[in-house]
């Protein structure tokens, strides 16, 4: 069973910067897809970016293109999410998610994810 821990959460002001880690117990993290997804109190699951297979090739949402930056160091088994330029519409629990056999396609759907973090609290204030 793959284990992920997401760290590195907490209160920061509008404009700040944030850098959320995901290091998992996996013995063969280059073979995943990790994807960053974010649930604001009240809302759904969202989307936030993914690192597609290792490749090096990233995808991201809309309301967080331009800011956020996902990058993955597998000696360590982290996969990183660095979050500048914040905002209060920021505000969310972000959780990591992993899968061995995701395809493109499904990136953005939450269910095609096997293993997910416990999530870690983003709090941007005014």
């Amino acid at each position: 069973q793959v284990q992920l821990v997401e760290s590195g959460g907490g209160l920061v002001q509008a404009g700040g910067s944030l850098r959320l880690s995901c290091v998992t117990s996996g013995s063969n993290f280059r073979a995943y897809t990790v994807g960053w997804f974010r649930q604001a109190p009240g809302k759904e699951r969202e989307f936030v970016g993914t690192e597609f297979r290792s490749y090096g090739r990233t995808y991201y949402a809309d309301s967080v293109k331009g800011r956020f930056t996902i990058s993955r160091d597998n000696a360590k088994n982290t996969v990183y999410l660095q979050m500048n330029s914040l905002k209060p519409e920021d505000t969310a629990v972000y959780y990591c998610a992993a899968d061995r056999s995701i395809i493109l396609s499904q990136i953005e759907e939450p269910g095609a994810y096997d293993y997910w973090g416990q999530g870690t609290q983003v709090s941007v204030s005014t």
